[in-house]
């Protein structure tokens, strides 16, 4: 039966409540229009100061870096006293509203619509209730520190709660110490399948849980369990411990459902991972999203910055240091895979030597550092904009770029010092760091590097080269250690650049910014440009154009016509070499090339 927000006030939270000081703050969830993606959330407020109450929505997530809009979503704010007389409720600004009168007791409610299941936002239907707190619930301002408590009124019989926050003797009842927490402590709702497993003994034993929401069968998610399993003990290797969870317990929270988004979002003692693939359809590739977002565990949530500290849920929050929190992560992800057996060698070198292509052949390094990369994360972390941008010329993600240095130092500091590698540097900020919690600054990861290698120059070297400026060393003889080869992908055959095309008929337009240093670029093409014709050659499809440029070799002066916003134009093509790189094993490689890379790629024991 659909209800209004204030008929469930009238129903639901009538009745004097008895003050206490700092009265937790309490939520309750239902769903009682499930089928058209509405929630309803109600909201009881008590030992209030006088005047005027402001509650809002937030508009930034833990994880995300950029601004999202999460109030867009709500509506039929209402607000009464606990006797049950209305109170008048005054939106203030887009995100926030004022309660007015009330004598030191609010109960609010409002409804929200959500319909996207992903790391940032919620989603609500007959299937489950996946829920992002910053996208979900309105908090208090003034109350930040006190605790909460949240029950749930799930919308399906068979429906079970997998979260973060501390159980409670009710299966639908939570707690959460304090808004930070609360607002980190992403939920699911559903008729999940759950697998735990124990790591450590003793003292030290905590629990891992993977709730995983999906359509596939039992022997699917047990293969999937035993994957996760190697990947958690191989990452507890690489920094010498696990994390000590609150309450001793990890939560992998996973849907893994058509109408889903794809997605990953740590959390301090759970990750939501999503796809909209199975489990088999995928050939469990989420085992890359699931490896990512642990190794935040140590690194961002423990391991943090100092700019992220605390997180703001009304702006942005911008860091210096993704380069390391991302990067580094990003790394790690394929490693431990790799090191846990869950990839063949050849396979990972494989989308080394792609990643490292993709970096080394970035326009964008020439503009900006792995530092200045890190605070672009507001406009493209997930950001909304409607506006072109050149990003494809001026950005390089802090995600693949901090996984590069990420490379070149490990494998600089095998090469150069004995017995240390990054994994030593890691163990080393986690123990000086993360097990503190104590966030750090670059200074603090420059003077660590010097600490793990004794080296001051070294570490000077390295931030002041590769964290400063857009360079980046001679990878050749750093692979060459590990018998690895970095070689041309595509040597013979003329080359104008990769942009996108969109056809249309016989229409062939340029869908994406050329890049710098491209002949296309060089000649004065650019996004939205239609091709017409090739040396001698009609285009009609981009296979022409591909076939008209196969007839020549590099070198070549190839005239091109295009029309560019009306005007029909002619430019002389300088045909190219592609840049593009690829990563190879020696056939040929020493014993002690080939003990290298056993001891880079081998697992950590």
């Amino acid at each position: 039966m659909r209800r209004s927000a204030l008929a469930v006030l009238s129903l639901s939270l009538g009745g004097l409540a008895t003050a206490q000081t700092d009265a937790p703050v309490r939520y309750d969830v239902s769903f009682p229009n499930a089928v058209h993606h509405e929630a309803l959330i109600t909201l009881e407020l008590r030992d209030l100061e006088a005047g005027p109450l402001t509650v809002q929505m937030s508009r930034s997530s833990p994880g995300r870096y950029a601004i999202h809009e999460f109030a867009k979503n709500v509506y039929e704010v209402v607000a009464q006293t606990p006797a049950g007389r209305p109170l008048d409720v005054v939106q203030t600004d887009p995100y926030s509203w004022q309660i007015i009168g009330h004598s030191g007791a609010v109960d609010l409610a409002y409804k929200l619509y959500a319909d996207r299941a992903d790391g940032t936002y919620s989603q609500i239907d007959l299937t489950h209730a996946h829920l992002n707190a910053p996208a979900t619930f309105m908090w208090a301002r003034g109350l930040e520190d006190r605790a909460v408590e949240i029950n749930f009124d799930p919308a399906g019989e068979d429906w079970r709660v997998a979260t973060q926050l501390f159980a409670t003797s009710d299966p639908l009842s939570f707690t959460a110490p304090d808004l930070q927490y609360f607002m980190d402590s992403p939920v699911e709702l559903s008729a999940f399948d759950l697998r735990e497993w124990q790591i450590g003994e003793g003292d030290s034993a905590q629990k891992i849980r993977l709730a995983l929401h999906h359509d596939g069968t039992e022997e699917d998610l047990d293969l999937y369990t035993e994957k996760a399993k190697r990947v958690v003990a191989e990452q507890i290797k690489l920094f010498g411990e696990a994390p000590r969870f609150d309450g001793g317990t990890y939560t992998f929270i996973a849907d893994y459902l058509p109408h889903v988004s794809g997605d990953g979002m740590e959390h301090r003692n759970s990750t939501i991972l999503t796809s909209s693939a199975s489990l088999l359809e995928a050939d469990f590739g989420q085992l890359g999203t699931l490896s990512h977002e642990f190794i935040h565990a140590w690194n961002v949530e423990r391991l943090r910055p100092a700019d992220l500290e605390p997180f703001d849920f009304t702006d942005a929050n911008p860091s210096h240091y993704l380069w390391f929190a991302e990067g580094f992560t990003s790394y790690y992800g394929p490693l431990t895979i790799r090191r846990a057996g869950e990839q063949s060698v050849e396979g990972y070198v494989s989308r080394l030597g792609g990643t490292l292509s993709r970096i080394l052949n970035a326009p964008g390094r020439d503009i900006r550092s792995p530092r200045d990369m890190s605070l672009r994360a507001p406009f493209v972390d997930a950001a909304a904009a409607i506006d072109p941008t050149n990003n494809a010329n001026t950005f390089v993600s802090y995600y693949p770029y901090g996984a590069m240095v990420a490379l070149a130092l490990d494998l600089s500091l095998r090469g150069q010092f004995d017995d240390v590698t990054l994994d030593d540097y890691m163990r080393h900020l986690w123990q000086r760091y993360g097990r503190s919690q104590t966030p750090y600054s670059q200074d603090n990861l420059h003077e660590a590097l010097a600490e793990v290698t004794g080296d001051e120059g070294f570490a000077d070297h390295f931030f002041g080269t590769y964290i400063e400026t857009g360079a980046l060393p001679d990878f050749v003889p750093l692979l060459a250690q590990a018998g690895l080869v970095l070689q041309r992908a595509n040597p013979v055959g003329a080359w104008i650049g990769n942009p996108q095309y969109e056809s249309e008929g016989r229409s062939v337009s340029i869908s994406s910014n050329t890049l710098r240093g491209t002949p296309l670029y060089v000649a004065g093409l650019d996004r939205g440009d239609e091709i017409v014709r090739v040396g001698r050659y009609k285009i009609d499809s981009a296979d022409d154009i591909a076939r008209a440029i196969g007839r020549h070799t590099p070198g070549d002066e190839v005239e091109i016509a295009y029309v560019q916003r009306g005007t029909g134009r002619t430019a002389t093509l300088v045909l190219g070499h592609d840049p593009a790189l690829e990563l190879v094993i020696d056939a040929a490689a020493t014993p002690g090339q080939s003990a290298f890379r056993d001891n880079w790629l081998g697992s950590s024991d």
